[in-house]
């Protein structure tokens, strides 16, 4: 029986109502130690991206630091610009500055008319990181249909044959798609949930599926590229682009895995993706490579480990991730995410990962990698680190809200 779309949202809403309800009753305790870190933590953060506020030009977004220290910039197009306004939108809902609120206002016009862009596929990143916040915080009246023409947009890009988003439109590939591709799905789940138009959600779990059945090695690392062919539907190359090699296990892409079946669970409350999240936790916590701390090395088949560059914004993900995913699971499995993302926040709490006030070009943490075959962004600070890792301090404060 096909359902109608009003069918399909009711469906949905209840899942996710469901997964609120049972969320809010997993609170834990938070001990003094980790008060004091993650409540020290949000108000650097605070501090921090005001000095960033006061440096940035008004027509740009902050992406990293350059080769000869100064700081980089991006125009709104490039796919990491929701990041900084996201970020400022989880530090105004804790700090309620009236600093932060304006500056993250002031950003957001800078994206606005992205919502119109169907030559990419990060739409999630930059719109739903930015006005999906906004929209949840401190809702004005135009933020939801800004998100429903960049859902629009996104779905522009999925192909029927291949039953996914086509991600990049550059370079000698026929229909790549890559891993980091699941973390903007979230929009499109949203969209049927804010529209009723089922269309987003049925987008969504064809591009969970066929990632799921294609983008996997047996032991649930995972390929960074898929190339598809577009007349068969059928896989044509397997790569990893920004890794060490194509059999090799990038750290930011097995997080992205992690993280985008968490949430697809939460969505979507198919077993399968829990059933994928939990096996993508198990090869990323019980890997040989993965250092004491948890803050990987920026690829786990990187040639030079010991001495190879950690990776921030790989820690910072898996960080958020576990602990939603410690809601989703029992007993000992949950505790272990727990106490996992908490060792992760205190290592990139500490002095050799979160910088001092002022320096670091006002980015909170520092030593993140972006693709070092590409000689691009090595060990420096990077915005989605700092999204990330906030991210993860007001869930894991949300997580223990009943102890503050």
């Amino acid at each position: 029986m096909k359902m109608g779309k009003m069918g399909w949202c009711l469906m949905i809403c209840c899942a996710i109502m469901s997964y609120n309800s049972e969320a809010q009753t997993k609170t834990r305790k938070m001990t003094p130690a980790m008060k004091q870190i993650v409540e020290d933590a949000l108000s650097f953060s605070v501090r921090q991206y005001k000095h960033m506020a006061a440096t940035l030009p008004d027509d740009r977004l902050p992406r990293t630091t350059a080769k000869d220290g100064t700081l980089m910039t991006a125009e709104s197009r490039w796919w990491t610009s929701g990041f900084y306004p996201g970020t400022l939108w989880y530090l105004y809902e804790y700090s309620k500055d009236p600093q932060i609120l304006a500056e993250a206002n002031k950003r957001m016009q800078l994206l606005e008319k992205e919502q119109f862009n169907r030559q990419t596929h990060d739409l999630g990143f930059m719109m739903y990181n930015s006005y999906g916040n906004a929209l949840r915080i401190a809702p004005q009246a135009g933020y939801r249909e800004v998100l429903l023409n960049s859902a629009r947009s996104l779905a522009s890009r999925f192909n029927n044959k291949v039953n996914c988003i086509r991600s990049w439109d550059h370079g000698n590939w026929q229909f790549p798609v890559i891993i980091d591709n699941m973390m903007n799905l979230e929009l499109l789940t949203w969209a049927t949930r804010e529209s009723g138009d089922s269309s987003y959600y049925h987008i969504a779990i064809k591009h969970a599926n066929t990632t799921l059945q294609h983008h996997f090695r047996k032991d649930f690392s995972t390929w960074h590229v898929i190339d598809y062919d577009t007349l068969t539907g059928q896989p044509v190359a397997k790569k990893t682009f920004q890794g060490n090699a194509d059999s090799s296990a990038w750290a930011r892409g097995q997080t992205w895995a992690l993280y985008g079946y968490t949430m697809m669970y939460q969505e979507t409350r198919n077993p399968r993706y829990l059933q994928q999240a939990v096996a993508v936790a198990g090869f990323l916590l019980h890997h040989p490579a993965m250092p004491k701390d948890h803050i990987p090395y920026w690829d786990f088949n990187a040639p030079d480990i010991p001495h190879a560059y950690r990776d921030a914004s790989a820690a910072a993900v898996m960080a958020s991730a576990l602990l939603e995913l410690s809601t989703l699971v029992k007993g000992k499995q949950a505790d272990t995410y727990w106490k996992t993302a908490e060792q992760i926040i205190t290592g990139l709490s500490s002095d050799t990962y979160r910088a001092k006030e002022g320096e670091n070009n006002n980015f909170i943490l520092m030593k993140s990698v972006g693709s070092l075959p590409h000689g691009v962004e090595i060990n420096v600070p990077l915005s989605y680190a700092d999204y990330y890792y906030v991210e993860a301090l007001m869930r894991y404060r949300q997580y223990c809200q009943s102890q503050l």
